[in-house]
């Protein structure tokens, strides 16, 4: 992957992420009912442990499963929940070797239109229709995977400068913007009662 990614706003997490789609995916995973940076911290967090620089699908999914929630678990847990978290980041890794022999990349690689990758994105364990638009859209505007009518597929996600993901986080101040963003449409959510 060619791109210069500033979500967890830590040198060696971003790093990671910039270069492996694996760590991508998987914090990508981790972005729920967690500050943003938090998640996207978790892939370098789980290397680290694993004794790693690299994630590797192949490893994680043949992983013990009770050890592998010891690592996300230990403090500083990776997630607010990490035994949940864990579960689910083996069945992504598992869901990898079987259908894209444990090549996160392979998900988007020669995806000829938008449609095709958020149908692939979605089949990902895990990436319901919102979480695999928003990755739809930070592979777009952030790692130039742009398959014919990839914005349209990412629907607002992929809208230019709409600060709406962590698609359009470049650094602190977009960060800023982003979270913006999300506080009011929770504020919206809660005055309208959903």
């Amino acid at each position: 992957m060619d791109a210069s990614l500033h979500i967890a706003q830590d040198p060696e997490a971003d790093a990671l992420l910039s270069r492996s789609p694996l760590a991508a995916l998987t914090g990508m995973l981790l972005d729920q009912q967690v500050p943003m940076e938090w998640a996207f911290k978790g892939p370098r967090t789980i290397a680290s442990r694993m004794g790693a620089d690299e994630l590797d699908a192949h490893e994680i999914a043949a992983y013990d499963p009770e050890k592998f929630a010891a690592l996300l678990t230990a403090k500083p847990a990776v997630h607010r929940y990490p035994g949940s978290m864990a579960k689910r980041i083996q069945q992504l890794c598992q869901y990898l070797v079987e259908h894209y022999d444990g090549d996160a990349a392979k998900v988007w690689e020669g995806v000829k239109s938008g449609e095709e990758l958020l149908r692939r994105l979605k089949e990902l364990p895990g990436f319901g229709a919102q979480k695999a638009q928003i990755f739809l859209a930070l592979l777009g505007k952030q790692f130039g995977v742009r398959p014919k009518g990839w914005r349209e597929a990412a629907g607002a996600y992929g809208e230019p400068d709409s600060f709406r993901s962590v698609a359009d986080i470049t650094g602190p101040e977009s960060l800023a913007k982003v979270r913006a963003h999300k506080q009011e449409m929770k504020a919206q959510a809660k005055a309208s009662g959903k």
